[in-house]
């Protein structure tokens, strides 16, 4: 394996203080592995094991997880440098199974997850899903509306997509789950979709859950409010409960983000200059907005303004929270506009690696797409950080219980 890809996927994948246990390193060492450093053929050949292993961190109890609707693999992340090994991956984009498959090994990566049966999904400890959100959110509804098309349960290609998650959770009962939607999804349809997913969790399987509507600003700069569900099966009596987990009182700014002008912008192999120009210390070119395109989103603001509408760009700067990256990114970038020096005072997109960023994804994490697809998988993708933070509380009463599980197993064995 190449070191160019074994290095991403290593530190994507583990910290920096596991890495410097398992391999006898430095921590100067990994850091300048983070900067594009080559690691010597000893240390890469220690990398590929580690990868190939599944796991380093030490742990009484193998924790599994399956990552259904998986996107690029956001929440899996959050999870994965916990400890936690992925035995099934299920995701229907090719391009976002590109990305996944470019940053993570899988034991199973399987496509539609109507084509599973649920019978043949693997044993596991927790089962994560970020089932997907357009016909419940705010631009989904919207759209499906103008079109007199069908949206929430009542969508045959997505809504229904949660009772694939429901099957699952009801043939392999799991000790936990943690999904994630977006926020539009507790005010739908007068509140009886919410409704109708917490019955089917609580009521229907048996699971005690906890839900909490979480803004990602806490944790990366921009405005992103996901609603996460966390279950544990009632007959194990953990009590779970959101103030355990550990959410920072300020969140970060934009700069801490953005492309570094000051020529201290880190050389990424991977990247090498595609999003950012080293030679002369700025984000490309080709990410500035063109003068028509410009001129095009002024004008239509102002149109919705003298209308007392609120549409239009979002123009912001080093030390502002973003307004939420969506999907259609891509499109125009209007939803956050970077300002800039120079091109006539023309702002710019955000870089696809700067979207990365905005979402918690480390530098080190690959992006093998077009800047479309790359635009729209971010868009849809999680806060990795804010997955983290809940991940952390759920391992301080997943882990108890699992090792429990596996104590009184190996008794009655023994017996």
């Amino acid at each position: 394996m190449d070191s160019s890809t074994i290095v991403p996927r290593a530190l994507t994948r583990y910290s920096r203080e596991t890495l410097v246990k398992e391999l006898g390193v430095e921590l100067s060492t990994i850091k300048r592995w983070e900067n594009g450093a080559r690691p010597s053929a000893r240390n890469a050949e220690s990398l590929e094991r580690i990868l190939a292993s599944g796991g380093v961190e030490p742990s009484s109890a193998r924790l599994r997880t399956v990552d259904l609707f998986a996107g690029v693999g956001g929440i899996r992340l959050g999870f994965e440098k916990l400890g936690y090994s992925c035995e099934l991956a299920s995701e229907w984009n090719d391009f976002s199974r590109t990305t996944y498959s470019a940053n993570f090994e899988s034991a199973a990566f399987k496509g539609d997850i109507k084509s599973i049966n649920e019978c043949d999904v693997p044993d596991h400890e927790i089962l994560l899903a970020g089932f997907p959100c357009q016909p419940f959110s705010i631009a989904g509804v919207s759209k499906r509306q103008s079109l007199g098309t069908p949206h929430g349960f009542e969508c045959d290609t997505q809504g229904t997509l949660f009772f694939d998650v429901a099957r699952i959770l009801a043939e392999k009962r799991p000790p936990a789950f943690l999904l994630e939607n977006v926020k539009n999804l507790q005010s739908h349809d007068g509140g009886r979709t919410f409704a109708r997913i917490v019955s089917v969790l609580e009521d229907e399987l048996d699971y005690r859950l906890r839900t909490l509507l979480i803004d990602g600003s806490k944790f990366t700069p921009q405005r992103r409010e996901r609603i996460v569900f966390v279950g544990f099966r009632k007959e194990d009596e953990i009590e779970f409960e959101f103030d355990e987990v550990d959410f920072p009182e300020i969140g970060p700014k934009l700069g801490s983000v953005l492309h570094r002008q000051d020529g201290s912008e880190p050389f990424l192999p991977w990247d090498g200059d595609r999003f950012f120009d080293h030679a002369n210390h700025r984000a490309q070119a080709k990410y500035t907005l063109t003068p028509k395109l410009w001129e095009y989103l002024q004008a239509y603001a102002m149109k919705h303004r003298k209308a007392g509408n609120g549409f239009g760009f979002g123009l912001v700067g080093p030390e502002d929270v973003a307004r939420t990256l969506s999907a259609r990114y891509y499109k125009d970038g209007s939803e956050i506009l970077v300002r800039q020096q120079g091109e006539a005072m023309r702002p710019r997109r955000l870089t696809p690696r700067e979207c990365a960023r905005l979402m918690g994804f480390p530098d080190t994490f690959l992006i093998p797409v077009s800047d479309t697809q790359a635009y729209r998988q971010f868009g849809n993708s999680v806060v990795v950080p804010m997955i983290t933070a809940v991940a952390r509380a759920v391992d301080a009463h997943l882990r108890p219980l699992v090792d429990a599980h596996t104590l009184e197993n190996e008794q009655r064995s023994i017996e």
